[in-house]
């Protein structure tokens, strides 16, 4: 008498075996999310300067659940990261690309993020000399420190509830946001001069003037 209960195990045993003698198909094989860990590991941190990044064209490797808010700090899967050693080494691999997305770029892969606003925040700002030649030096909250020249521009945006967005240029298309503690700082730097327009209102850094907004009359 058959025993079709034993014919039907000894005939998944022989698919099973099959299947894993096989080579995986792409609709076989599992897709994981990028992970921030793997990432890492793929990383040296570098000594002197930053990763050549723009150097790189690796394969895109889908989209990482990575988000930088507006305050610069960054997020894995709704989480804050508290390793700062991890945040910094993650910022000398963020790559803006001209289709205005945000990335991780390593050699070997490079992932999409999310970012609120500017991926970094300037919390700190130092003031050297005075006048035209006058230095100003902004640190950001990864670590980077940016003086302020015609490669480097400040700008101020106003933002969508009408309040002024000021923007430093840290490197290629990446910015930092100026905090509002730092901005009142470069407020008390400014001085107002005369425009075909009107009056502006700013600073000096590195022989270049950087204007912070307009002013209907000259302060007295």
């Amino acid at each position: 008498m058959v025993n079709w209960g034993i014919l039907r195990v000894e005939r998944r045993a022989r698919t099973a075996a099959h299947m894993l003698t096989q080579p995986a198909t792409p609709s076989d094989r599992v897709t994981r999310p990028p992970d921030p860990n793997a990432l890492a590991e793929q990383l040296i941190k570098p000594r002197d300067g930053l990763p050549p990044v723009n150097d790189w064209d690796p394969p895109f490797c889908g989209d990482m659940d990575l988000r930088i808010t507006r305050d610069g700090s960054w997020h894995y899967l709704g989480t804050p990261i508290g390793r700062q050693a991890l945040v910094r080494l993650f910022s000398t691999v963020l790559r803006r690309d001209p289709d205005g997305d945000f990335y991780l770029v390593t050699p070997v892969e490079k992932v999409r993020i999310r970012v609120d606003d500017a991926p970094f925040l300037a919390v700190g700002l130092e003031v050297d000399g005075e006048g035209e030649s006058r230095r100003l030096t902004f640190v950001t909250n990864v670590g980077d420190r940016v003086t302020a020249d015609a490669a480097h521009p400040l700008r101020v945006e106003t933002a969508d509830d009408g309040e002024p967005a000021p923007y430093l240029r840290v490197r290629d298309r990446l910015d930092a946001l100026v905090s509002r503690a730092v901005y009142f700082e470069l407020a008390e730097l400014g001085h107002a001069r005369a425009a075909n327009d009107g009056i502006d209102f700013g600073v000096w850094s590195c022989g270049c003037f950087f204007s912070l907004g307009r002013l209907d009359e000259a302060p007295e």
